[in-house]
Parts: structure tokens; C-alpha cells; sequence
């Protein structure tokens, strides 16, 4: 889980799609940020454009559940 000291450095996101979308390992991404994997909350810091991790970058003690990543934090403003 991401964590953060000083509130005034983070502001709460109006409801976007951009937080809702699962990203497959690999896949390039429309913002830079952390994005955290679904399936087992381990977070990645990501530059936009360039590819998430690959799938063989971490593996699941289930390997079962699939490698899946969000976006949970940005300082960029996603399209509205």
C-alpha cells in the first residue's frame, strides 16, 4: 500500500476511469505513477508510455491469480 506523510502534498482523484482500469503485465500506460498489482498489492513506481513489468517480473505464491496492475497514485491529471 502506497504511503504518504504530508497531506497537503496529495489531493483526492474526482471518479475516473484511468484508477479503474487493470493494466496486463507489459502493457504501456497512459500516466506515470505507482501501480500496484491486484493480485498481491506489490507496487511498481512507472514512467508513462514505457511498458509495466513483464510477467516473470514477480510471481504469486497462488499462481493462479493473475498478475494485474492499477494505478493507485499520479501527479499528472488524467483526460477527462
Amino acid at each position: 500500500m502506497a504511503l504518504y506523510r504530508y497531506p497537503q502534498y496529495i489531493a483526492l482523484a474526482n471518479p475516473n476511469d484511468v484508477f479503474d482500469t487493470f493494466y496486463e503485465p507489459g502493457a504501456r500506460t497512459p500516466l506515470s505513477g505507482i501501480y500496484r498489482c491486484e493480485g498481491c498489492g506489490h507496487e511498481v513506481v512507472h514512467t508513462h508510455d514505457r511498458p509495466l513489468p513483464p510477467q516473470n517480473h514477480h510471481t504469486h505464491r497462488d499462481t493462479r491469480v493473475a498478475i494485474q496492475w492499477r494505478l493507485v497514485v499520479t501527479d499528472q491529471r488524467p483526460a477527462a
